[in-house]
């Protein structure tokens, strides 16, 4: 799948914003903390990605009900869904300087039903010509998702005859109707009942 900047210029993926807050004290310790022994963009990129994977715990995978957004508070409190995991991974990598994007997928159950858009970020190295889509939202039996810049290894490939889709453009900031749902919900139930089924 060719993968498309909504916005032409890569210095748009490098800004804070408000749920991508890689100003925050808590955000540029953290990268700090990554970058010491992590010294050249891939290792820090790859380090930084695995960090969040597996240290900050899905919230549906550990049954919690708080809900985060914006990536310093997602690193505060340790949870989020594949969309605040996203926001974290790209304050990570924006921190540093590193190029990242947001991008979704829409997945389905078997039948093609229970449609949700799904979270992930793009990462643009230096050097490379081609950004690179990976999936923080952090394994479990089943998903073995890693980080890689030549062949995705995603939680999930998408099922067209589910009514599934890889939506091919790159976001430099949040879908609005993704954040809209995060920033609204009460609790995780109520963001189940929000998150949308299509951008």
């Amino acid at each position: 799948m060719r993968l498309i900047q909504r916005n032409p210029q890569l210095s748009a993926y490098l800004p804070a914003d408000e749920a991508i807050d890689h100003r925050h004290p808590l955000v540029r310790e953290t990268a700090a903390g990554l970058r010491a022994t992590n010294h050249d963009a891939y290792s820090y990129a790859k380090a930084a990605y695995e960090f969040v994977r597996d240290t900050i715990p899905h919230s549906g995978d550990a049954d919690d009900p708080r809900v985060t957004w914006r990536a310093s508070d997602v690193l505060a409190r340790r949870t989020g869904i594949c969309h605040a995991k996203a926001h974290a991974l790209a304050a990570l990598l924006r921190a540093e300087s590193i190029p990242a994007a947001l991008c979704y997928q829409r997945l389905a159950d078997d039948d093609g039903t229970n449609l949700v858009v799904h979270g992930l970020v793009a990462v643009r190295l230096p050097g490379r010509e081609h950004w690179a889509r990976q999936d923080p939202r952090g394994n479990k039996p089943g998903v073995d998702a890693r980080f890689s810049l030549e062949g995705e290894q995603l939680a999930w490939a998408v099922r067209p005859q589910c009514n599934e889709v890889d939506y091919a453009v790159l976001y430099d900031a949040p879908h609005p109707v993704v954040l809209s749902a995060l920033r609204g919900a009460a609790d995780r139930t109520d963001l189940w009942r929000k998150l949308p089924a299509a951008l």
